[in-house]
């Protein structure tokens, strides 16, 4: 397969709700657990229904909120899309996640009308070096699952470190079989993977830090096929930590992401 999903088919609802009916391939596999997928691209595929649910092209999405209810099981499952909010210049839309019958995921999105704004734009968070001119870094691959061996990341492993540092990623698979992907669905299937770049301790080795949620700003709708990620661990001492991120494409950064963490002891 050349995708992470397969589309199996779309029902509309008389609501004005659709569920679409999708099967996971095995670039989806995750990584804590070989039979759930990944959050990465889970949130790329939801992200996609989000922005095509009665799309109108003077709006975009400027924020996707995701929260993780459980397992998110390997195999066939659904996503309904409805609207929460209805508006003019904003709208508040959400796609659930349902697998075995349980709830994987909730995404909500913030869609938002756009406007000429370049008189008064301005960023605090700057650029960072280019993937074309850094290494290949093999570190990302202490993961398993099929999602992470479907990647491939660069960065400057001088400057990186255990908690902090900025990795590049990117993949050369479809979300959806059969589909061409676009980029922001392309860059959105990859944030998630904020959480392993700078892990404080090794993938599977003393203590798990699995995410409950992914939340994504978005100032500007990123473009191409490489996510940069510059990014920040931190645990705290009561078993929670927070990993922060600034994402950058090509052309630099164009938002923040946010995943809070529960720190588990690993058996051994």
């Amino acid at each position: 397969m050349s995708a992470y999903y397969s589309l199996l088919k779309r029902e509309p609802h008389a609501d004005g709700s659709v569920t679409a009916y999708y099967r996971s391939n095995i670039h989806a596999q995750g990584a804590w657990n070989p039979h759930e997928q990944h959050m990465a691209h889970a949130t790329g595929l939801l992200s996609a229904e989000l922005e095509q649910f009665q799309a109108r092209p003077e709006m975009r999405i400027g924020r996707v909120s995701l929260d993780i209810f459980g397992l998110i099981a390997f195999g066939e499952f659904t996503i309904t899309t409805r609207m929460i909010r209805p508006g003019k210049t904003i709208e508040l839309i959400e796609s659930e996640m349902q697998a075995n019958g349980k709830t994987c995921i909730v995404a909500r999105a913030w869609k938002m009308m756009t406007q000429d704004t370049t008189h008064i734009s301005g960023l605090e968070d700057h650029a960072v070096e280019h993937p074309e001119n850094l290494p290949i870094w093999q570190g990302m691959k202490d993961w398993p699952g099929g999602f992470i061996q479907s990647t491939e990341t660069r960065c400057d492993a001088e400057k990186r470190r255990a908690g902090k540092g900025v990795v590049w990623i990117s993949n050369n698979l479809d979300m959806v079989e059969g589909q061409q992907t676009n980029d922001f669905v392309h860059l959105m299937g990859m944030v998630d993977t904020a959480n392993g770049i700078v892990s404080r301790q090794q993938p599977l080795k003393g203590w798990a830090f699995p995410n409950l949620d992914l939340q994504i700003h978005l100032h500007r709708l990123p473009q191409g096929k490489w996510l940069g990620i510059e990014a920040v661990q931190q645990f705290g001492n009561d078993g929670v930590g927070i990993t922060s991120a600034v994402l950058h494409d090509v052309h630099g950064p164009f938002g923040r992401s946010e995943q809070i963490l529960t720190l588990r002891k690993l058996p051994t």
